[in-house]
């Protein structure tokens, strides 16, 4: 049975920093590219950043790019997203993902496994 935990989530203020971790239990981490993806309340959910398996090519949005970084240690099975200089439209329910042979695709229905996301509220 494959899991993935997110951890890291919380309460920070503007220009704060914060970072997730999401642990991978049950699958070939190294075959699988990894995405974080964020949704807010009454929005849909959306691509934050992926990593690739291959070659740790990575993508990030527009809106995060220069703030933050995504990581994956491969022998942990661990990804990780860490975010600085946290704006408050930041605020969002933070998910992992896992897309099996990916090239790091950023719409939701192409990862199979996902999270059951961690909360990460930035207050001005």
């Amino acid at each position: 049975q494959v899991q993935l935990v997110e951890s890291g989530g919380g309460l920070v203020q503007v220009g704060g920093s914060l970072r997730l971790s999401c642990t991978a239990i049950g699958l070939t981490f190294d075959e699988y590219a990894m995405g974080w993806f964020r949704q807010a309340p009454g929005k849909e959910r959306e691509i934050v950043s992926c990593i690739r398996w291959s070659d740790d090519g990575t993508y990030y949005a527009d809106s995060v790019q220069g703030r933050f970084a995504i990581s994956r240690n491969n022998a942990e099975n661990t990804l990780y997203l860490q975010m600085n200089n946290l704006k408050s439209e930041d605020t969002a329910m933070y998910y992992c993902a896992a897309d099996w042979g990916g090239s790091c695709r950023s719409h939701p229905d192409d990862y199979k496994y996902w999270g059951q996301g961690t909360q990460v509220t930035v207050s001005s």
